[in-house]
């Protein structure tokens, strides 16, 4: 079960540390995309949330502080995926549907997180 646990750890916090630095690579287009949306002072905000998901997945890969990390990846994902997937403000299907998707994938995370969370044994198997 330990053999588990960690692989899991690496798969979802490895997720969060992949997007986050993904978030730093691609920040110009980012940025565009989270202006189309309405979202003020979109720089810091991609920056600010990149900063959350490489904090929160290294946290969870780590098992270091993890209340902390899956605070932040929840914090990222609820309030992202109500700001910039609002499938129902859509009203062309194929968008409508894409990200109707994405918010739905993003709450299913924060599900996965507030579970991992509620259930956290402590200390973490391999954790620093």
């Amino acid at each position: 079960m330990d053999l588990l646990f960690i692989l899991g750890r690496l798969v979802f916090g490895g997720f969060f540390l992949i997007k986050g630095v993904e978030h730093f690579k691609n920040k110009e287009g980012l940025v565009g995309y989270a202006k189309s949306k309405g979202i003020e002072k979109a720089d810091t905000a991609v920056i600010g949330t990149g900063v959350m998901m490489i904090l929160g997945g290294l946290g969870i890969v780590l098992g270091t502080f993890v209340q902390v990390a899956f605070g932040l990846i929840i914090l990222f994902l609820v309030p992202t995926s109500i700001m910039m997937h609002a499938y129902w403000k859509e009203t062309d299907g194929g968008k409508k549907m894409n990200e109707k998707i994405s918010f739905m994938s993003n709450m299913a995370l924060a599900g996965a997180a507030l579970m991992m969370l509620a259930n956290m044994p402590g200390p973490w198997t391999w954790g620093l």
